[in-house]
């Protein structure tokens, strides 16, 4: 017992004189030399905003449309005895100008014979009209009855309808007989026809399809939260007064040229798609005879620019510059980077208009950071002039 008392003893104290030269080596070793580690300053290119007023745009897309087109329609039976050269698909032809005309032999027939019953029923008129005078002269020398005389009051007015009903039907038989020459209703192009020479139409049978070629329309979609861009009223009816009409700028390519034309918004229709939710804008050109500018032609695919309304006291940034959708990185004046939220008034192609958050004269980060951390020191770099 006693020894184990002894070897414990030892034990402890070897562990406590070990403790001790520890903790004297650990005070007396030399203290190493504290270094600060530098701040990494991190390059960025940069922009300074500038507060201005810019022209709102809005685009879309849609095809050529016929402002006027009409179909072709006989109102008169027969057979087709000439066409015009011009009434083949893609025709150009000018007003009044004649399309087609057709076999008018029984039309002038019926206008002769009308005409031959306008000369009778004159004729009896005449007669009438004399024998009522003569009798209206026996009844006052009291030479006849009275009852003569109103039969030939009535005669009178007999042989009287019967001359206005052979002139109506001397009109008609002649409207029938202009009809026989179907002319064109305005300026215009054949889209297609239905109608060859020798055959035989009816009256109501379309024999072609036509459309005017003084101007064309464009229906293009719009989102309906676009229309605040435009400033355009809610519920408008009919055509926009042309001082307010936005300006439209039409643009395609083809056979390898751009070409461009120029037009007006003229009206919205009247119906909103309850699934896309847009609202077709119809976009009205007016084709001119400059030899330089060629006619805008139906069925062209044409992208749209509709000038929209200005507004003032906003910032146009790249795209680059925004971040999570409502940010932007700011340096502010120790050259490090704070977070800002700022409102954003919409998307324009390549850039995003910012209406508020942001003031005159700040900075702006324009680099794609991939890890970015509020309060960071930047280098910011400028772009060159």
């Amino acid at each position: 017992m006693r020894n184990n008392l002894i070897k414990a003893a030892m034990t402890v104290s070897v562990l406590f004189f070990a403790v001790i030269v520890a903790y004297g080596l650990v005070v007396s070793a030399p203290q190493p030399e504290m270094i600060e580690p530098e701040e990494v300053s991190t390059a960025i290119r940069v922009i300074q905003v500038h507060k201005g007023s810019t022209r709102l745009e809005v685009l879309s897309q849609g095809s050529v449309l016929p402002r006027t087109q009409s179909e072709l329609v006989p109102e008169v039976t027969g057979r087709v005895k000439w066409m015009s050269p011009n009434l083949v698909p893609g025709g150009y032809f000018k007003a009044d100008e004649i399309l087609l005309s057709i076999d008018d032999r029984d039309y002038r027939s019926a206008v002769a014979r009308n005409r031959a019953s306008v000369t009778r029923a004159r004729a009896e008129d005449e007669h009438a009209r004399f024998e009522l005078t003569r009798m209206q002269e026996l009844v006052k020398n009291k030479l006849t009855s009275q009852s003569t005389l109103e039969s030939a009051l009535r005669t009178q007015r007999i042989a009287e309808a019967s001359l206005l009903d052979a002139q109506i039907s001397l009109e008609q038989a002649q409207r029938d007989l202009w009809r026989t020459e179907i002319r064109a209703p305005y300026d215009g192009l054949v889209r297609s026809e239905k109608v060859d020479l020798g055959q035989f139409i009816s009256r109501g049978q379309t024999v072609a399809s036509i459309y005017a070629s003084d101007s064309v329309e464009i229906r293009l979609p719009v989102a309906d939260r676009q229309l605040a861009y435009l400033d355009l009223p809610l519920g408008h009816r009919g055509e926009l007064d042309p001082a307010l009409a936005p300006e439209v700028i039409l643009s395609t390519e083809y056979g390898g040229q751009q070409y461009q034309w120029t037009g007006k918004l003229v009206r919205t229709e009247a119906e909103i798609d309850s699934r896309s939710r847009m609202v077709n804008a119809v976009v009205r050109v007016e084709n001119s005879t400059d030899r330089n500018q060629p006619p805008l032609p139906v069925g062209l695919f044409v992208a749209a620019s509709i000038r929209g309304r200005l507004v003032d006291n906003v910032i146009s940034l790249p795209r680059a510059a925004l971040r999570n959708q409502a940010q932007v990185l700011v340096v502010d004046a120790d050259n490090r980077l704070r977070f800002r939220p700022v409102k954003v008034l919409r998307f324009e192609q390549d850039n995003v208009i910012i209406s508020a958050g942001l003031e005159d004269g700040e900075i702006v980060n324009v680099s794609p950071i991939q890890t970015v951390i509020d309060g960071m020191r930047v280098t910011p770099i400028y772009p060159q002039a």
